[in-house]
């Protein structure tokens, strides 16, 4: 029995060498050259990766070129015209798909400006060409993913992506590092675990505004929460805000979490690198204690007092969008508190302003005053219980951690950096309990940082949801830099009148200060 086995085994073997020499020698010389090229470029592309587990592809790519194994083309020996014709727009399709799945991941992409965070250095509607190489493309965490869609399929609503296999945080070489002024897209770092059914799903802030409402709304629970230590009583309220979202799913949706490069893209400027200390005080950044420079388009919240409403025809020469012309809920005998005039014939429009924008309005027949507005207290900045007191005009100061620096790690800036140890660097068993800081269940008083950290801030100040909300952006969450503006769309026209501005075709997308 077992001569016989091994005579079997002996002539299969046989068999299949005989048939690989015959497949080998059937094979045109350019067949040869074309994959001796795209090895080339494949293994390059794999030392340029980093992740050598990756070169076990390499004889699919050998089966395709040469030996023809697989049976990819199967569709082209058939006699049926309909399915030849479908497979080879199949085949057409899935080499392009491909196609677009590298580039995008390791040379550009194309992105959409949704917000008027940026405005007006860049607007809603703008299309951005965005370089991946300039600070180096960033290997996927999820390598198999639909590569048109950020992480939601259109339609079926289903994940864009497989959670298996996942890769760990590399970037590759990349033509610079991000500079003071840069603007840079990336992924929103509150935005691991969401509530997909709200348009902002950022569950950390969701579980904190409603954890906060439920404590407020009854006596004995604020009575609880005012006699607890702090971090119990963040604990309590966040697990009265989770329970409350999870129990209304209608209102809520699904918690869902998802990996970094599955995060919303979000556009900021950078304004604070690695090692640097910045304060805001009245509206201007301070970096190390050195006011700097203002963007040039930078807008701020202004109080418009007019005796004539604007027209239409104003409202298009100042470039306010119909979204923004707001008028301020501010009766008359409150005016003079914000520096107007009591005055009841008069409009006061609460409208975003950039300092030629701003002359605009003040040359118009009626304006009688244009002041700041000043900011809102008791908004939930970043980092809780540290910003208690301050606004989004006069923040800080933050200290912006540097990878390898070391940070001495107390109760009171414990909220500064907690969410970068314990979320993004990964030591989830971080907490401050009893006055002692606690970093993988072990006491501490330092931490060392393993990547580098960012703080971004829209230049349209007062209409930004940024870094003074959710707090600081790690590497690992940086995407690319806007290069060009491919195209520009006013979503307050019709294509035909006014509706592409030409203007912006091609127009630099990263303007620095």
């Amino acid at each position: 029995m077992t001569k016989q086995t091994n005579t079997t085994e002996s002539a299969e073997n046989k068999s299949f060498k005989t048939d690989l020499l015959r497949r080998l020698s059937e094979v045109k010389k350019t067949r040869w050259i074309r994959f001796a090229i795209v090895a080339l470029i494949f293994i390059a592309w794999v030392a340029w990766l980093g992740n050598w587990w990756v070169i076990l592809l390499l004889p699919l790519l050998f089966d395709i070129y040469i030996t023809g194994y697989i049976p990819f083309t199967w569709w082209k020996k058939s006699k049926n015209k309909t399915l030849m014709m479908v497979m080879s727009w199949v085949d057409a399709i899935v080499y392009a798909l491909i196609l677009v799945y590298f580039v995008f991941t390791f040379i550009g992409q194309n992105y959409q400006i949704p917000s008027p965070s940026l405005e007006k250095t860049l607007l809603t509607g703008d299309y951005l060409w965005v370089s991946k190489m300039s600070y180096g493309a960033r290997v996927p965490f999820t390598p198999i993913h639909f590569p048109l869609v950020q992480n939601t399929m259109p339609f079926t609503g289903s994940k864009s992506y497989t959670e298996w296999p996942s890769w760990d945080y590399h970037r590759l070489s990349g033509l610079g590092e991000i500079e003071a002024g840069d603007i840079v897209v990336f992924n929103f770092p509150a935005g691991d675990t969401v509530m997909v059914a709200q348009q902002n799903p950022d569950y950390y802030t969701l579980k904190k505004v409603f954890g906060n409402n439920i404590i407020s709304e009854n006596p004995d629970y604020l009575a609880r929460f005012e006699s607890m230590e702090r971090y119990d009583a963040e604990r309590w309220r966040d697990e009265l805000g989770k329970n409350y979202l999870l129990s209304h799913p209608e209102l809520f949706g699904e918690m869902l979490y998802r990996p970094v490069d599955r995060r919303e893209n979000y556009v900021k400027r950078a304004v604070g690198l690695p090692g640097q200390t910045l304060t805001i005080v009245d509206g201007q950044i301070h970096i190390d204690g050195k006011p700097q420079q203002w963007p040039t388009d930078a807008q701020f919240n202004y109080l418009v007092q007019t005796s004539l409403p604007f027209s239409a025809a104003e409202w298009e020469e100042i470039g306010v969008s119909i979204d923004d012309r707001q008028i301020a809920d501010i009766p008359s005998d409150r005016a003079p508190l914000y520096g107007l005039d009591q005055d009841l014939n008069t409009t006061i429009y609460d409208i975003p302003l950039s300092n030629e924008m701003l002359d605009k309005v003040q040359a118009i027949n009626g304006v009688k005053k244009a002041v700041r507005k000043p900011a809102s207290k008791g908004e939930y900045l970043f980092p809780d219980n540290i910003s208690d007191n301050w606004t989004r005009a006069d923040y800080g100061p933050v200290m912006i951690p540097r990878k390898g620096q070391t940070i001495a790690i107390t109760p009171e800036n414990w909220y500064m950096y907690e969410r970068a140890i314990r979320d993004y660097e990964g030591h989830s068993n971080s907490y401050l309990r009893d006055g002692k800081v606690f970093i993988d269940g072990q006491p501490a008083d330092s931490y060392t940082f393993a990547m580098d950290y960012y703080f971004m801030m829209g230049d349209n100040r007062d209409n930004s949801l940024d870094s003074r909300y959710w707090g600081f952006v790690p590497e690992d969450h940086i995407v690319g830099k806007p290069i060009r503006i491919l195209i520009s769309f006013d979503k307050d026209k019709s294509i035909f009148n006014g509706g592409i501005r030409w203007n912006r075709i091609f127009k630099n997308a990263n303007p620095g200060f």
